[in-house]
């Protein structure tokens, strides 16, 4: 793609990033059949070529971007479906993050979406005032009716009831059961300590029970994913700043007592990708680049290190069906999509593949929120699919696509770490409570091929 920058624009480190990604778009045009929103809206400026023309576009004229363009630009999903079929290996991931940041910047929206959208960025990622919201949120069920729709989905999405802030994992060591041979830290979230701290005890079990010590740092809240996402660069680096600060004490006192930190494990994939991108969010700041790019070369998704580390399945297990859903920010952005998938089959459970699976359930950070109507008819579409592959539950490695789908599919939604922690000796999880489950098997039996079909060929 040919571009028409100034020197002058070129100077500003993210206009020069830009060009270089879009002088990789030749349009071939792949990316607009795996696009959910070319999909549903079949419309070309809602497809990735179309929207990287507007976004060549609004840089090259500088200033104020039209309300057109940010119309299109909003309704991306960031899924990054189109990167993992682009031929030409276009970086549409950060192009769009550096379109939506330009916007924030440069783009005075309307009252309401600037209010909601404030609402949106000061409250999920912090743990104390989002709880605050839940109960809110709960009490203003009776009004859902009268409410416009980005208030009334917020409605919705609210859970029924809270987990006490007692449960949320505190910080600390916890150490491996018997000997430790690999030492790690933890990034415990702020919408997963308060949603569904069980996730995090889940994966604490999981990784002290295969030979983890691991580390959870007092200070260290959000990550910055949601924010970014939202546009809000300045609102997003200063969470990442704060807890690359708090990461890198750790690693250096690790280092220093002579049991160095072996990886920093993310058990939310919208969170995980954020934080193995941290060298690039920061590449242009002279004083935290370093130390941003050491987080990211040791950050792992929790099912990465497990594949590393290696299963340890009791001999008797459940042969549970369960639908595996791969969530965007696990498949497309971080490229992981079997580890989790061989995990479950070695916990002794069998594993359907969600037809279309490369499709966005919807939930996209904070879009089912700010696009409520393409984000509910994607998650009815992928929850369709789920149904139809007849298991029993589902798993993800996501809250925010779990959280999604619960609301379109009947089944169990549980989150993969819960189901590895139940297989290798952990509690049943809540999710399953209550279901009529099939009665263990011995291992050997559980992998034994199944008989050969009779009947027709």
């Amino acid at each position: 793609m040919q571009t028409a920058f100034t020197d002058a624009q070129l100077r500003v480190p993210e206009i020069a990033d830009a060009r270089k990604i879009l002088t990789d778009c030749v349009h071939y045009g792949f990316c607009t059949s795996v696009c959910p929103t070319y999909v549903l809206l079949r419309d070309e400026l809602d497809a990735p070529r179309g929207r990287i023309d507007l976004i060549r576009d609004m840089l090259e004229a500088g200033g104020a971007p039209t309300p057109r363009t940010v119309g299109y630009i909003d309704r991306c999903l960031s899924c990054n479906s189109c990167m993992s079929t682009c031929a030409a290996k276009v970086d549409y991931m950060h192009l769009a993050d550096i379109a939506r940041a330009y916007i924030e910047d440069n783009y005075h929206r309307p009252i309401f979406d600037r209010l909601f959208r404030w609402l949106l960025a000061r409250t999920v990622p912090d743990v104390r005032r989002f709880r605050r919201a839940i109960r809110l949120a709960r009490l203003a069920r009776p009004l859902a009716g009268l409410l416009p729709g980005r208030l009334k989905t917020l409605l919705t999405l609210a859970p029924g009831a809270l987990p006490p802030t007692s449960d949320a994992v505190m910080p600390g060591v916890y150490p491996a059961d018997g000997t430790a041979t690999r030492r790690v830290l933890l990034l415990t979230g702020c919408v997963q300590q308060a949603l569904a701290p069980r996730l995090n005890h889940a994966t604490l079990r999981l990784l002290t029970r295969h030979g983890c010590d691991v580390v959870v740092p007092a200070g260290v809240t959000c990550c910055g994913a949601f924010t970014l996402h939202m546009g809000k660069e300045a609102q997003a680096k200063a969470s990442a700043r704060a807890t690359i600060d708090v990461w890198t004490q750790q690693l250096d006192a690790a280092e220093a007592s002579g049991a160095p930190i072996d990886a920093v494990v993310v058990n939310a994939s919208g969170c995980g990708t954020t934080v193995k991108d941290y060298g690039r969010i920061f590449a242009h700041e002279t004083e935290t680049a370093e130390q941003a790019a050491r987080i990211a070369n040791l950050a792992l998704d929790v099912t990465e290190l497990l594949a590393n580390v290696g299963l340890r399945p009791p001999d008797d297990v459940v042969p549970l069906e369960i639908a595996y859903h791969d969530a965007c920010s696990l498949q497309h952005a971080q490229k992981i999509t079997q580890p989790p998938r061989d995990l479950l089959r070695e916990a002794g459970f069998t594993v359907r593949d969600v037809p279309e699976g490369h499709f966005c359930c919807g939930s996209a950070g904070a879009y089912n929120m700010l696009q409520p109507k393409i984000a509910r008819d994607l998650g009815q579409r992928k929850a369709a699919h789920i149904d139809s592959t007849g298991a029993a539950a589902l798993a993800a490695g996501n809250l925010g696509c779990l959280t999604q789908l619960a609301l379109y599919t009947g089944l169990p939604t549980l989150h993969t770490v819960e189901l590895l922690d139940w297989a290798t000796g952990g509690p049943l999880p809540d999710g399953l409570k209550g279901m009529d489950l099939p009665a263990p098997v011995s291992r050997q039996a559980a992998a034994s091929p199944a008989p050969a079909s009779e009947g027709v060929w």
